[in-house]
């Protein structure tokens, strides 16, 4: 089974652009990419800041753009969108508390997407109600479970982003830890980095995001650092014993090389391209 994850798209107004880079073209490009060079892909996540601002056009305009593509599109929100309003755009996205919540089968197993949204704050925030609606559908979801999230759930170690890391990390974590053998892998965004870990034994990642890009500035106490990196998705392939995710920087400009073969034998000092 294959599965894309694109995170923190950041639309803005046509013509913005966000440290230097336009995240409406670098959306439509990751999307075009991912259909070109993934069209066996099952289905894609978006994990959260779809609007840099939590504007009602953005909305309208993401939804345009997911129209046309040709593979299923499933969307978290983030701590720059703004729940009502996207819920006005896509109000099919509410779960029957209110929060941007959904379930989906998948062939093998079954993904959750979880609303770590607050009001007025960039951190996030998975309260008692929504961990009990979590623990209900852990409790009913065939395995191996899939969690998308934006908000990280475990402190990176980098000081301005564990200021706005998931603010209930330990209700979640209990949550997750009780389900721990049904849940395969935790994807979340919002770092803007790539990330790997594991809370309570579950695998987590996060690729770097569709456009502007982090950098891991642990000296820095109070500002949160940005680089040139290239943009990225995540590429999921998960089997039956084993989940493997690739970070695919499509922004890359650079040279690909064919270089080299697995075969041992065609490995000469004298013919090998290096």
């Amino acid at each position: 089974m294959k599965l894309l994850q694109l995170t923190d798209i950041h639309l803005t107004k046509p013509g913005d652009t966000i440290a230097g880079r336009d995240p409406n073209e670098n959306f439509r490009k990751a999307l075009g990419h991912a259909v070109t060079h993934h069209p066996d892909a099952e289905a894609i996540f978006i994990t959260g800041d779809l609007s840099d601002w939590g504007d009602k056009d953005d909305y309208l305009r993401l939804k345009a753009e997911i129209a046309e593509c040709p593979l299923p599109i499933h969307l978290c929100i983030g701590n720059h969108d703004e729940r009502d309003v996207f819920l006005s755009v896509f109000p099919e996205g509410a779960d029957e508390n209110g929060f941007v919540q959904a379930i989906v089968p998948l062939s093998e197993g079954t993904a959750i997407l979880l609303d770590t949204w607050g009001p007025d704050t960039h951190a996030g925030f998975y309260c008692s109600k929504r961990q009990d609606w979590l623990d209900r559908e852990l409790s009913k979801a065939t395995a191996p479970v899939f969690l998308f999230m934006h908000h990280n759930p475990v402190p990176i170690g980098i000081a301005p982003m564990d200021k706005i890391m998931l603010q209930d990390a330990d209700g979640f974590g209990q949550v997750v830890a009780r389900h721990a053998a049904k849940i395969r892998h935790i994807f979340h965004g919002h770092c803007h980095l790539p990330l790997a870990g594991s809370l309570h034994d579950i695998p987590f990642s996060a690729p770097r995001g569709t456009n502007h890009a982090g950098w891991p500035d642990f000296a820095n106490k109070g500002n949160l650092a940005g680089s040139d990196l290239p943009e990225s998705y995540a590429v999921v392939l998960a089997e039956e014993t084993s989940t493997m995710i690739h970070m695919i920087e499509y922004g890359y400009e650079g040279t690909v090389r064919r270089e080299g073969s697995p075969d041992y034998a065609d490995w000469d000092r004298l013919t090998m391209v290096r």
